[in-house]
């Protein structure tokens, strides 16, 4: 492993959503940010100061792109816009909480569970799908930036993706890693392929 040409990216969840109390799938709807979502980013832009970031790159949701702009405009920096890193679009269940789903859509419910990579809500796409975009947009970014740091700014789902596929894990272990509001993580890429995780949900 060769340090020369490492891209660093900073990886950050947007903050807390306003109705976040109910567990629901926003999916690609533009939900607002509460207080404390706003404050997290405020928190994070604290932690990054000391770090010379070179590109922000964001989801192009508003829950995002405040973040990105909050904290690229402490570097002086514009954020770049990747509609690509948008979350998952999950169809005709967006918007609705999980209790909802369970109770009007139970074999739906139960056929997503079993098979979370490659099921299809009507109307939305499979993680596969999205794990696609993800992993395209991501590799056109770190080709842009040998031996840069970046700030990219995410989703749950999304960040998730990145982070399995840095690890070597597959992507039916979604739900094994965990991304809070807020949290930010870190991943080392080298030339040679190999990505290293540093932080996970800090």
């Amino acid at each position: 492993m060769t340090m020369t040409g490492r891209t660093r990216i900073h990886l950050v969840r947007h903050g807390q959503l306003e109705g976040f109390e109910s567990k629901r799938y926003n999916g690609q709807a533009d939900v607002p940010l509460t207080q404390l979502g706003r404050a997290q980013y405020e928190l994070l832009r604290e932690r990054l100061k000391a770090v010379a970031i070179d590109a922000v790159y964001t989801s192009d949701l508003s829950r995002c792109l405040f973040g990105a702009e909050l904290i690229g405009a402490s570097q002086n920096l514009t954020p770049i816009q990747i509609p690509a890193l948008r979350e998952l679009h999950i169809g005709e269940w967006e918007g609705r909480t999980w209790q909802q789903l369970q109770a009007q859509y139970p074999e739906q419910w139960q056929g997503r569970l079993g098979d979370i990579v490659n099921y299809q809500v009507p109307g939305g796409e499979s993680l596969l799908q999205m794990a696609t975009r993800v992993r395209s947009a991501l590799t056109e970014i770190v080709v842009r930036h040998p031996g840069e740091e970046l700030l990219l700014v995410g989703h749950g789902g999304v960040n998730r993706v990145i982070l399995l596929d840095a690890m070597g894990a597959p992507l039916d272990r979604l739900f094994h890693i965990e991304q809070d509001f807020g949290c930010l993580n870190r991943i080392d890429y080298y030339p040679d392929g190999i990505a290293v995780v540093s932080l996970l949900n800090g």
